[in-house]
């Protein structure tokens, strides 16, 4: 989308409430990632057309996702993942003061460490990935064993700033040319994955939507 529409857009979005804006606020001044609006805005509503109850998200920062989903979905149970312990602390103080303990569940340690952890609280009928994004293919090898029989899984960031469209070559930093070919390399291993259909959408930073079919999770 070019700028304009992308504003337009964003103008449409009705306003959040006072939690969500001040920790909207809080990610904006303390440099935390979140899901942009218009990736936000889509992502509940996928979820609202595919009525999940139980939802696993790999990557909690402060919360902010996984409490917008458990306002989109109050049916929904949640079990989120957060390594960082300051990040994971500030997600308890706003999950508490939303009264959300008895729906989402924060799991504290390293997506990559916590398969046990999380298998007890599966399966699940969909499972959002916005964490490290060098590590997305093995989040998701991790964690698709987890998802129900046609399950979604969705995954954030998968155009990184429009990146994975430009040249090598223009890139100057190392560190994010290396970032950007292991997600390009996550795309093209998805977009071929025979397990899913997978559509990548223009959203935010772009958007991944994955639908599995024809397996059941036998944990």
């Amino acid at each position: 989308m070019n700028d304009k529409v992308e504003e337009y857009l964003q103008s449409l979005i009705p306003n959040t409430s006072d939690l969500f804006a001040g920790m909207e606020q809080f990610a904006a001044e303390h440099n935390v990632p979140i899901m942009d609006k218009l990736g936000m805005e889509a992502l509940l509503q996928f979820l609202r057309l595919h009525q999940p109850s139980r939802i696993l998200e790999v990557g909690a920062a402060i919360g902010y996702s996984a409490l917008r989903m458990a306002d989109a979905l109050p049916g929904a149970t949640i079990v989120t993942l957060e390594r960082d312990e300051e990040r994971a602390a500030r997600a308890r103080e706003y999950i508490e003061a939303a009264g959300k303990q008895d729906t989402i569940r924060l799991v504290e340690g390293d997506a990559l460490l916590s398969f046990k952890e999380v298998e007890s609280c599966g399966p699940f009928d969909a499972i959002f990935i916005d964490a490290a994004k060098g590590q997305y293919r093995k989040f998701f090898e991790i964690y698709e064993p987890l998802l129900n029989q046609n399950g979604i899984i969705i995954t954030d960031n998968v155009l990184f700033r429009g990146l994975v469209a430009v040249d090598e070559s223009e890139i100057e930093q190392r560190r994010i040319k290396s970032l950007v070919r292991k997600i390009k390399d996550f795309n093209d291993w998805l977009m071929s994955n025979p397990s899913y259909n997978t559509v990548i959408l223009p959203i935010g930073d772009g958007v991944a939507i994955s639908k599995q079919a024809g397996r059941a999770y036998n944990g």
